[in-house]
């Protein structure tokens, strides 16, 4: 929905509500959305057809992210997510690339997984370090110094002439590309009203799922004639566009409408804010080094927050699992050589593409559903609804793919299997994480964060063990024992819809410094 000019609603009276207060309602009673169901003689802005209430409320300040112009907001949006979409990209490459690196260096294919492994733990380990310091430092800088750091570890990928050195560049780049995996969802929620937030954040969740599959499709196509190099020299390549549009059209999105003077960051000069000289020179952002540590360690000791992550760890490990060692896997039972590989990762691509279509209007539809039937009010567990609609499709997708390749039966079946449960992840990426961001607004970098840990632990675990697994047990027994987990990880959910409220009202809110 678009948001135009904000028009007041309400009956009036001498207080008016803050947006820290209709957030903080929120996450405890709801949250009111609908002006004809707001229960209030305060004056809030709405929407410009004053139908939808604003949340949070916006400052009058035109320096205030909420009020920027829709083309800036998604200008800001399409940066942070392309950002977003390196870090996998640049994962799954390597998993592409293990044997002739091998090859090359006279080492074993499960040698140079190594660096693999040690990539893919960095992409988690480093997001909570990463909101910590935004929230010291502010997101624009810490957003370009991560992607100048990630441009030069990425040559270095392309460049490194040992095994040694490759993996030091590796586990690095893993570091500092992860910038807006970890972090994207603070500039969502400072740009957009939480109206929008599953929108947007099926963008953003759009770009990350896509980029596992992307980096090895076109890896496998340049290795029927290229080195391995090109391969790192297009994330290469890729990187430096995206630190490009960091300079050129990112911004910082951090404001705090309770500060005295809001307006010292966004109105210095650009340049200083994106090196974070205005930030530091003003000492506008009041989190001290305490507190900004404090913070990720606050978060996951909410228990919904610890169960959300605990989740998608359980349901996302397979996609890293899968995705590092299908290409050891497909060409002993079809046969397949790179070029053919390169076209099977087409599967996963349109699954994708297709869950963030019909995730577009899917989690807004279950919003508005359950809204109506809870006496207009939205709270955070109806999030969680689309999970039931994802999960039969994970299910099936991962039974019919372990089959497939047991039983050797056609590779489009298998492709089949894949597709359903790529298709099921990306709508319950979306799911999970406008759920654990609408239980705490105020902590959105931190929440974020712990998911995407979440995400990676699962996989950095995994990885070590998909080959060996699947010729000890078989592809059937593997895949079922993935489906086993998979549903047993839906327990979590449903005790969050049960029990979800109640936990988040015991552990209290964040009562973070600044939002």
């Amino acid at each position: 929905m678009s948001v135009e000019k904000p028009e007041p609603v309400g009956l009036g009276s001498n207080q008016s509500d803050s947006s820290l207060d209709l957030e903080q309602k929120g996450e405890r009673e709801g949250y009111v959305l609908n002006a004809q169901d707001a229960q209030t003689r305060r004056e809030l802005k709405t929407t410009g057809d004053g139908q939808t209430i604003l949340i949070p409320q916006p400052s009058d300040s035109p320096y205030d992210p909420l009020n920027w112009s829709q083309f800036k907001k998604h200008l800001v949006l399409i940066v942070i997510s392309c950002t977003a979409f390196l870090p996998d990209f640049g994962s799954a490459t390597g998993a592409v690339t293990l044997n002739v690196q091998a090859a090359e260096w006279g080492i074993l294919p499960t040698t140079v997984n190594h660096s693999q492994v040690g990539n893919v733990f960095m992409l988690g380990a480093a997001s909570p370090i990463i909101v910590a310091l935004a929230a010291y430092f502010g997101r624009y800088p810490i957003l370009f110094w991560w992607t100048v750091l990630a441009l030069a570890t990425s040559i270095w990928c392309t460049a490194a002439q040992s095994f040694s050195s490759f993996m030091a560049a590796r586990i690095l780049n893993g570091m500092f590309s992860t910038v807006m995996q970890g972090g994207g969802l603070m500039f969502i929620k400072d740009m957009f009203f939480l109206h929008e937030h599953a929108r947007k954040i099926n963008i953003w969740s759009g770009f990350v799922i896509l980029s596992p599959y992307m980096g090895p499709m076109f890896s496998a196509f340049i290795l029927t004639t290229q080195t391995w190099r090109v391969c790192f020299g297009l994330l290469t390549a890729l990187t430096g566009l995206c630190l490009l549009a960091v300079i050129f059209f990112a911004e910082e999105t951090y404001y705090d409408r309770k500060n005295s003077k809001p307006d010292l960051i966004p109105n210095g000069p650009r340049w200083q804010r994106m090196l974070g000289i205005q930030q530091w020179r003003t000492a506008y952002i009041e989190n001290s080094v305490k507190d900004a540590v404090m913070r990720p360690l606050i978060i996951i000791a909410k228990p919904v927050v610890a169960l959300s992550c605990l989740f998608y760890m359980l349901v996302f490990e397979w996609v890293v699992g899968i995705n590092t060692t299908l290409s050891l896997m497909l060409p002993p039972i079809y046969g397949f050589q790179s070029k053919q590989i390169g076209f099977f990762y087409f599967t996963p691509i349109v699954a994708a593409i297709l869950g963030e279509l019909i995730g577009h209007w899917l989690h807004d539809l279950i919003a508005k559903i359950y809204t109506k039937r809870n006496q207009g009010r939205l709270e955070p567990e109806a999030r969680l609804f689309a999970i039931w609609v994802a999960s039969p499709f994970m299910v099936a997708g991962l039974l019919v793919m372990g089959y497939a390749l047991q039983n050797h039966w056609h590779y489009m079946l298998t492709a089949l299997g894949w597709g359903l449960y790529v298709f099921g992840i990306m709508i319950v990426t979306v799911g999970i994480n406008a759920y654990v961001l609408d239980s705490y607004p105020e902590a959105s970098g931190e929440v974020a964060a712990w998911v995407n840990v979440g995400r990676t632990l699962g996989g950095f675990i995994v990885s070590y063990f998909m080959i060996e697994w699947e010729q000890k047990q078989g592809s059937a027994r593997q895949f079922g024992t993935m489906t086993g987990i998979l549903s047993f990880g839906f327990i979590i959910i449903i005790i969050l819809q049960v029990y979800g409220k109640r936990l988040r009202l015991w552990s209290g809110p964040a009562k973070f410094k600044t939002a």
